[in-house]
């Protein structure tokens, strides 16, 4: 009775009653106020010659004035209305056409129905809004009762809209999941071999790089049902309701065999029991505990697959993950290049492309992007075209659209003083001449003093491919990249800004990584110090735990220190020695504000040395 269904119904009931008995209350009003007449009053009226017609009207007579009044009076029944005038005193010559009319007007159909309306419509209007209460009610009960159904969402695999087709950059994922694909198609194959097709497979990788989508082109291939739910949608705050939601889940999928149950971002019910603050959490856990002994219950022949997508595998309990549950783990890593560019040739289908767009530039310059970072930037490329008024989208507007999905909007109305401007162009200078000067830093692509986001200028340098391996010389020349700006104002203007805030919090936190997570530092040696605590059920770093000493942490903090003093004093040294190409870079930056990989390089020609390495992306305070 205190649901706000139940209350809704109660006011509408309410509602209508008093609205049926205001119409009738106001009908029978009506009506009495109509019949004021006697029949005695009508035969004086008649005898003082002020009636005009007499018309007799089913069982009343409507009296019509000379005036133009209308009233009514009730008649007797059986009765002839002339006969009744004439017995209570109204002669006959009264009663002549002359004097007035005496008319008899046709049986109505509408007095049946009026009576009908009368007396019958509000207790069938009554009857109406009982039923219509009761119907909420066992609606209510209705959803009560499927409060523990399964909420998955079922698409038929007749009419596959997603296939491998449409899923790019990650082939070895797709080889993996092929065996699926034949299982489902063609079981017996596998079973006259005995092979036991995994019952689970635990998509991994970090967000937007196509986990769901995978999972439906395995739907799509295979042509068969697919059910899709999130974790999330298991737990509820009343114990055993997940666990009724995973039983049905199991049961439709039987029912609709061979089929592929999908369950993304599984860890938000899969994390592992016993690690919630206070104590576990007895829904989560049983809704948990209720999945492992459906996986268990599956046959050889039940042919259901069960894909479940997440990026946190670590803090997935132990049991979901052992053999003959999760069985089978695949992993989607960032695209590399070539992943890239068949990334975008998928996003790019059914789109007006210019004829100078290249997208194997667009895959070179976009290293460390995932699928959905790739598909959001072909439509911010889209409507910038479609801002600028254009047909077909350029090549432009895809360049434009890599440093917006970088970087953010460009910020042109944003008003800075001239020597603001100049000290950004010197420490934007600076980065670009210290990573064309380092042999291990990457080509620059880029350079300019336009705010973008956050960032006063920048500048873009790529690599001219992909690598997975960094050596320490290479972590050296980018710590030192990273301070060329700063390096530039100490040299230039005596002075230095807030403008290299980034910058030193970039090369603090590379610093301190390569002393103690990769070991190279020479004073500390080849070892691992601290140790990343996390609490598995928030899934979140909270601190780190030290398992050095004092004296260690000392150490650390100095080689930390000398690496990044170290890198200060080579950006300053080269610097000074490129002061005169420094200057001829700051002064185009002042006057274009920016400067393409052509130009800066006719302006510093590029010394002879090995490029290789990953994409680095400097800036006045940027982000």
């Amino acid at each position: 009775m205190n649901s706000p269904r139940t209350r809704v119904s109660l006011i509408y009931l309410v509602f209508f009653v008093l609205l049926i008995f205001v119409v009738f209350f106001n009908y029978q009003q009506q009506a009495t106020q109509q019949e004021v007449l006697t029949i005695n009053r009508v035969a004086a009226d008649v005898r003082s010659g002020i009636v005009a017609r007499v018309i007799t009207d089913n069982d009343r007579l409507r009296i019509v004035y000379d005036n133009g009044e209308e009233r009514f009076a009730q008649k007797e029944s059986n009765t002839n209305t002339v006969e009744q005038l004439i017995a209570l005193g109204v002669t006959p010559e009264e009663l002549t056409p002359e004097n007035v009319d005496i008319e008899v007007a046709p049986p109505s159909a509408w007095l049946g129905i009026g009576t009908v309306l009368t007396y019958v419509l509000p207790f069938l209007l009554l009857a109406g809004v009982f039923w219509f209460v009761f119907r909420q009610a066992q609606g209510s009960n209705n959803a009560a009762m499927s409060f523990g159904k399964s909420r998955a969402k079922l698409f038929s695999g007749e009419n596959p809209t997603v296939t491998f087709n449409d899923v790019a950059g990650v082939e070895e994922a797709k080889i993996d999941l092929q065996e699926i694909v034949e299982f489902l198609k063609e079981p017996d194959k596998f079973i006259t071999l005995g092979a036991r097709i995994p019952k689970g497979v635990l998509l991994v990788g970090q967000p937007g790089t196509g986990k769901t989508l995978l999972a439906k082109a395995v739907s799509g291939e295979a042509g068969v049902p697919f059910f899709s739910i999130s974790g999330s949608e298991f737990v509820e705050m009343f114990v055993g309701v997940g666990a009724s939601r995973v039983r049905d889940l199991f049961d439709q999928a039987k029912r609709h065999s061979p089929c592929i149950v999908f369950v993304d971002e599984i860890d938000a019910v899969g994390r592992q029991r016993g690690a919630g603050l206070g104590g576990s959490h007895d829904e989560r856990e049983q809704t948990l505990n209720q999945m492992l002994v459906e996986m268990d219950g599956f046959d050889t022949d039940t042919n259901i697959i069960m894909i479940a997508a997440t990026n946190r595998p670590d803090i997935l309990d132990p049991a979901l993950l052992r053999p003959g549950r999760f069985d089978r783990r695949v992993i989607l890593d960032a695209p590399d290049v070539k992943g890239r560019e068949a990334i975008l040739g998928v996003h790019v289908r059914g789109k007006p492309l210019a004829k100078d767009v290249n997208l194997a530039v667009l895959a070179r310059g976009t290293p460390g992007l995932v699928g959905a970072d790739l598909e959001n930037l072909v439509n911010e490329a889209a409507i910038l075209a479609a801002r600028r008024n254009k047909k077909s989208i350029g090549q432009s507007e895809f360049q434009e659209a890599i440093e917006r999905v970088l970087l953010g909007p460009e910020r042109k109305t944003r008003i800075i003083t001239p020597d603001e401007k100049k000290v950004v162009a010197y420490h934007e200078a600076g980065h670009a001449i210290v990573a064309n000067a380092l042999p291990n830093c990457d080509p620059v692509h880029k350079v300019t003093i336009v705010p973008r986001g956050r960032a006063g200028g920048f500048v873009l340098a790529l690599p001219e491919e992909d690598y997975t391996l960094v050596s320490r010389a290479k972590l050296l020349d980018r710590l030192a990249f990273s301070l060329g700006g700063r390096a530039a104002e100490e040299v230039i203007f005596d002075d230095i800004t807030s403008g290299a805030q980034s910058d030193l919090e970039h090369v603090t936190k590379v610093a301190r990584e390569m002393v103690t997570r990769l070991g190279m530092s020479v004073e500390l040696g080849p070892r691992v110090y601290g140790q990343k605590e996390e609490l598995i059920f928030l899934g979140r770093e909270i601190s780190e735990q030290r398992d050095y000493s004092e004296s260690v942490a000392e150490k650390i903090d100095e080689e930390v220190f000398k690496l990044v003093s170290d890198a200060l004093t080579r950006a300053k040294k080269t610097i000074t020695k490129y002061k005169s190409q420094l200057h001829l870079v700051a002064k185009k930056l002042i006057e274009v504000e920016t400067l393409s990989r052509d130009d800066f390089e006719k302006l510093f020609p590029t010394p002879i040395k090995k490029r290789s390495g990953t994409p680095i992306l400097m800036g006045a305070n940027s982000h």
